[in-house]
């Protein structure tokens, strides 16, 4: 059984770090793209940065672009979103995707697997 299992959220102050960590269950964890999305109250969820299978390419949503950084530990079958200089805008529920294309389509449906979430609070 698939399972994509988030952690590292958390409040953290404007201009502060945070990193999120996806720890995957799911065979030929080094053949799928990874990537986090993010949700906030009542609003959909939207594409934040995805890696390919090797980690040698990454694509970012130009919110976070020169503050997020994504990368993978093929190893520990693990993905991670490293969060810098962090802004109140940036709360919301943190998901981690698997997906199968690259470069990955930033709708939610081209996703195949998800975890449940962890959320990221910014404020003073």
């Amino acid at each position: 059984q698939a399972q994509l299992v988030e952690s590292g959220g958390g409040l953290v102050q404007p201009g502060g770090s945070l990193k999120l960590s996806c720890e995957v269950s799911l065979p030929q964890f080094d053949k799928r793209i990874m990537g986090w999305f993010r949700q906030a109250p009542g609003k959909e969820r939207v594409f934040v940065a995805a890696v390919d299978w090797e980690g040698a390419n990454t694509i970012y949503a130009d919110s976070v672009r020169d503050r997020f950084n994504i990368y993978r530990d093929n190893a520990k079958s693990t993905v991670y979103l490293q969060m810098n200089d962090l802004k109140p805008e940036d709360s919301a529920d943190y998901y981690c995707g698997a997906g199968g294309t690259w470069p990955p389509l930033q709708i939610i449906a081209a996703w195949d697997y998800w975890g449940q979430g962890t959320q990221v609070t910014v404020s003073s």
